[in-house]
């Protein structure tokens, strides 16, 4: 088993420790999540991953989608976090992974989509973590990149300034997306949500 690095030791302090009270803190994101999963396009029978599910918030709109044939799965680093979707009944939407999305056990071209909420900013390595989620996409297959509320209200939230080397900034994103083969399809920046929609390359 790969030693933890101290970036993902990190990770999974600061969610361990916000995990019992994750749901409780953002009680009105459903419609928000809901949304965003309606911009995949996902069809019945379609296989899907939230890679940093959380607490599973996506993981009912996801089920909802694919239908009872699909596939959902939901992936996260913090065993505190997947036991709070469990607690809340979200293990029936989904089959929940303890995983590090930068070394999925999944096959390469599996999954129809990737819906990854607020994970951007906990990547270690953002490039070489957004190629392996490409591996396990099918060509023409599609990634979301979702916050519930924008950059300016997320920074306001953390006390922090937006500054132009911010990774979820528009040129900087695309950039990213492509050079680890993934194609931005739309880009919005909105007080009520974050949402950029990209397409694995061939």
């Amino acid at each position: 088993m790969r030693c933890m690095s101290d970036d993902h030791t990190h990770v999974q302090e600061f969610f361990s420790a916000r995990a019992a009270d994750w749901d409780r803190r953002f009680p009105d994101d459903g419609p928000a999540y809901a949304a965003a999963v309606a911009e995949l396009g996902l069809r019945e029978g379609g296989r899907v991953l939230d890679a940093g599910c959380g607490t599973g918030r996506a993981l009912p709109a996801l089920r909802a989608a694919v239908g009872p044939s699909g596939v959902v799965l939901g992936a996260d680093l913090t065993p505190a976090m997947l036991r709070e979707a469990a607690r809340a009944g979200r293990d029936r939407d989904g089959t929940l992974l303890l995983t590090d999305v930068a070394a999925l056990p999944l096959r390469s071209s599996s999954l129809d989509a990737v819906f990854a909420a607020g994970l951007i900013a906990h990547l270690p390595q953002p490039g070489e973590n957004l190629r392996e989620i490409r591996r396990v996409v099918r060509r023409g297959g599609v990634l979301a990149l979702f916050h519930p509320i924008g950059r300016a209200a997320l920074a306001a939230r953390q006390g922090r300034v937006l500054t132009p080397d911010d990774l979820r900034a528009e040129p900087n994103l695309r950039a990213l997306l492509t050079g680890a083969g993934w194609r931005m399809t739309s880009y919005a920046d909105e007080d009520t949500r974050f949402l950029a929609l990209a397409v694995r390359d061939a």
